[in-house]
């Protein structure tokens, strides 16, 4: 008999809670033991780019979702979340990923926390019978302050589509591709990201691609960090990306900006990068550009802080070992990591002038996501377990 879990939040291609949902209700789509449920319906626009069998296999389980869904809203009484496991969603200050929160036969906190000032955490947390969270980070300051039974599972990636293989040769071979992934904000460190203006002044054949866009992108107008420019929307009311990385040193040659890419197109996309730069002050979870960067054989150079240190392993990437700490007024940065400009620079010189080096990092990568099981397959799996035992 199928055990009905609900992932409360929004399943989606285009970013990071999303492709959880997304990832692990596919996966239970097929499982006899599992009908997976969503808190939000799934519509077209949160499937773009999926390929049409997988549309094929996850349809009926859609379907179930969504009327599934459409009837617990309506149920005022909240009988029929009882049946259910409910795995609810929560953000910095435990403020939910999806609203409302449902109270099921046994109900999960899932918590991805950037901020460290958690001090109402108990209270907040009271109602649910046990926290998950994706680091060994995030694990430590959770049992510290919850009161609750704590299991860290790390995020994956999908290893039927980030895989090593060749370049497609529709890019300039003479150029060094350098890829940067996540939403523009203070804490994915995009201001320490442009340090690559300093590499490019020096090798005119660099060339930075980045996917910086997000479905909120409200959130990251006026960032600056330590860059001289504060990032604006222009007339469209889009974010001016290239002249805000133009303003703050960078030749307009040398930068390529993305549009909103849904995440099957990102593989094709990393397969023709030479490195890529993540270098986040802080991860609650892994840094997922970062991981399926590495899948593909990308050698990738990460902060070595936070989350993000559960992926350093094997000489599996460049890791930045220079972190100062991190102070902010608006949130809390308790073991935040700040990278070193002089050591991000170093690292994409080296890179840049040991194409072996390059090979090997990047391979050392790919199989180390593997062997360690970093994969969203082995993420379903080891939830499945954890929320049926």
């Amino acid at each position: 008999m199928h055990k009905k879990i609900m992932l409360n939040w929004q399943a989606n291609n285009y970013f990071g809670w999303g492709l959880l949902g997304l990832n692990i209700f596919q996966r239970w789509a097929v499982d006899p033991d599992v009908q997976p449920l969503m808190g939000r319906p799934i519509g077209p626009a949160d499937v773009q780019a999926m390929d049409p069998l997988r549309m094929f296999a996850m349809g009926p389980a859609v379907i179930k979702s969504n009327t599934f869904l459409a009837g617990l809203i309506a149920d005022k009484t909240g009988a029929a979340a009882k049946d259910i496991i409910v795995v609810n969603g929560f953000g910095n200050r435990f403020g939910a990923a999806a609203a409302p929160h449902f109270k099921g036969r046994r109900t999960i906190a899932r918590c991805v926390l950037e901020d460290t000032r958690v001090d109402n955490a108990r209270q907040l947390l009271a109602s649910h019978d046990d926290v998950l969270c994706a680091s060994n980070w995030s694990a430590d300051i959770l049992r510290a302050t919850s009161g609750k039974p704590v299991t860290m599972i790390y995020e994956g990636i999908d290893s039927s589509q980030f895989f090593p293989g060749p370049k497609s040769g529709v890019l300039d071979p003479s150029k060094f591709y350098v890829f940067s992934g996540g939403k523009i904000e203070f804490r994915k460190g995009h201001d320490l990201v442009l340090a690559f203006r300093e590499f490019a002044a020096r090798h005119k054949e660099a060339v930075l691609v980045a996917a910086w866009h997000s479905p909120w992108p409200k959130g990251s107008v006026g960032f600056q960090g330590k860059l001289k420019a504060p990032l604006r929307m222009d007339a469209r009311g889009v974010l001016d990306v290239k002249r805000w990385v133009i303003e703050n040193g960078v030749d307009e040659s040398q930068f390529l900006e993305l549009p909103p890419t849904p995440n099957p197109l990102i593989p094709s996309i990393l397969r023709e990068m030479d490195c890529a730069v993540q270098v986040s002050r802080c991860e609650a979870a892994t840094n997922l550009p970062a991981k399926e960067a590495m899948a593909c054989g990308i050698p990738v150079i990460l902060a070595n802080n936070t989350g993000a240190r559960d992926l350093v392993g094997n000489d599996n990437c460049v890791a930045l070992s220079a972190q100062a700490p991190v102070t902010s007024s608006s949130v809390g940065t308790e073991g935040w990591g700040e990278s070193s400009v002089e050591e991000i620079v170093a690292a994409l010189e080296m890179l840049f002038t040991d194409s072996e080096s390059r090979k090997q990092i990047g391979a050392r990568g790919a199989q180390w996501i593997m062997d360690e099981g970093r994969t969203w397959g082995h993420h379903a799996a080891a939830l499945k377990s954890y929320l049926l035992t």
